[in-house]
């Protein structure tokens, strides 16, 4: 049937919402020469559409119940719906690369491969130690690939870095990730991690990604120094039942591991650098996603949300995939507060959040907004927060000599609000008593020329919001008798009778969770 052209999709409009529903209800084809993919690590299963300005990965690996086809018409190849809109793609041809192979034989493909339409991709270790069927996790297809004979059990460092100087001349190959099988030894699995970096970044100037499970602070800086640009450290899941269910190894770590590991990567590789894979359709509670999302992107990890794929040969080769209207919900809920995070797939510098094959998130996002807040994520912001609350509390209210600094700093966390890359206000949470589940608010400071601009507001509510996901049941903060309007115009309550504290009336209020 010749595809009518009079009613094409409008790429621009409509582009997010097809990326969603392809990946959601799959895609059926009796094109020939498609370039698929199946089994390995990640979504590790069909095939690359360049649709619209990027490339889209797409599930194609069983006959899947879907209005999608791709349809060749002439010179062109369109993707169309039962409804009879036609979208013009390009399939993603198989690069250059793959004709190769290295000194001693082994064909490029089985080394590393093409994510997307720019990204050079290997799973340096290709077992994985939790591979057994009570720890596996379910989603995964890390080893079928390997009983396939379509890959090598170890990537050396002078293989990669053979491929990704050959692929960057070849193919524009413009960024590489590296992942890796988790293996017994840690210490030796991140050192061999970091010698490929280094040989690759020996030969061809790529910003490399790279992905482990939690490891110690050490070890992360052996991963910077040897030449990594960004990491990705994956939970999957904050629903912490379905964790348990689909990914038992990873939910034995637990989430504290996880914070600690995000935390610190965040100081070594900087905001926006580090990300978590956030697996759509496992079962999972929304709210849990939103918690993801929130709590990630307060501390400056980037959130991939990432729609299940099933593998074939997996444990979950029969589930199904996600519902499209719910990927798409929670896409438009991550753009919103990662544009008031200051987070955006754009700043990414390699790796599967740069890609964005997998995954919707990348045609829903938001320009940042003129103020933005998170955590401090590393000791500079966390000094330029100290220098604020000084300016205001010791030099301009002169309630404290020298300075305003306490022991409730170091177990706080520290909010800041920027406007253009600067510092300009801060607020710290901590929780007082966790029998209780009691969190207080403290030492609210904006630098005075950004007042009267919402900087305020911004702190207060991202403070009650991070203090309730963070399981906060009380949340209370003693308020100057002259900001107590202005906290109740945000639905604080107050809390007793007003009282002296350092020469200046407070309130004791309390903030509706």
């Amino acid at each position: 049937m010749r595809p009518q052209k009079s009613n094409p999709i409008c790429v621009e409009a409509h582009l997010g919402t097809v990326v969603a529903e392809v990946q959601s209800f799959g895609i059926s084809s009796s094109y020939q020469g498609i370039l698929k993919r199946e089994g390995g690590a990640g979504p590790a299963e069909g095939i690359y559409l360049h649709m619209g300005h990027r490339a889209v990965s797409v599930p194609s690996s069983r006959p899947f119940k879907t209005p999608y086809e791709l349809r060749p018409y002439e010179d062109q190849l369109y993707l169309s719906k039962k409804d009879g809109l036609l979208l013009p793609v390009r399939v993603v041809e198989r690069p250059k690369f793959y004709q190769m192979s290295t000194d001693d034989g082994i064909p490029y493909w089985k080394i590393a491969l093409l994510h997307g339409e720019n990204c050079l991709a290997s799973t340096v270790f290709q077992m994985c130690a939790n591979w057994s069927a009570e720890k596996r996790c379910k989603f995964c297809g890390i080893e079928l690939s390997l009983r396939k004979g379509l890959t090598i059990p170890q990537k050396t460092p002078d293989q990669l870095a053979q491929v990704a100087r050959d692929a960057s001349k070849l193919d524009d190959v413009t960024h590489v990730v590296l992942t890796t099988g988790t293996q017994v030894h840690t210490k030796e699995e991140i050192l061999h991690l970091s010698r490929c970096v280094s040989a690759i970044k020996g030969v061809v100037k790529l910003p490399i990604h790279v992905q482990c499970e939690p490891v110690e602070r050490a070890l992360l800086e052996v991963l910077k120094e040897a030449g990594a640009d960004t990491i990705g450290i994956h939970v999957e899941s904050f629903d912490e039942k379905v964790l348990r269910r689909m990914a038992p190894s990873k939910a034995s770590i637990g989430l504290s591991t996880f914070e600690r590991s995000w935390k610190e990567a965040v100081e070594i590789f900087g905001p926006n650098q580090v990300s978590s894979f956030i697996i759509l359709g496992l079962g999972e509670k929304p709210t849990s996603v939103y918690r993801a999302v929130n709590l990630l992107g307060s501390m400056g990890v980037f959130p991939y949300l990432v729609p299940f794929r099933p593998i074939p040969g997996s444990i979950l080769e029969a589930w199904p995939l996600p519902d499209a209207q719910y990927c798409i919900e929670m896409y438009r809920m991550s753009a919103e507060i990662l544009s008031k995070k200051g987070l955006s797939s754009s700043q990414s510098l390699a790796g599967c959040v740069r890609c964005g094959a997998c995954s919707g998130m990348k045609d829903f996002e938001e320009p940042k907004t003129d103020l933005t807040c998170r955590l401090t994520c590393d000791g500079k912001e966390l000094q330029e927060a100290f220098k604020i609350r000084e300016e205001v509390f010791v030099r301009e209210q002169c309630m404290f000599k020298d300075t305003d600094r306490d022991d409730y700093d170091g177990q706080a966390h520290h909010l800041i609000v920027k406007q253009n890359g600067r510092i300009v206000g801060t607020v710290r949470i901590f929780e007082k008593d966790p029998g209780q589940r009691l969190w207080m608010g403290g030492r609210l400071a904006v630098l005075k020329e950004y007042r009267n601009m919402g900087v305020g507001e911004l702190l207060v509510k991202e403070a009650v919001k991070e203090a309730k996901l963070r399981g906060a049941r009380r949340f209370l903060a003693y308020i100057q008798i002259q900001n107590v309007a202005f906290f109740e115009s945000l639905g604080w309550k107050r809390v007793g009778t007003p009282f002296i504290h350092r020469d200046r009336p407070h309130q004791l209020m309390e903030a509706s969770l």
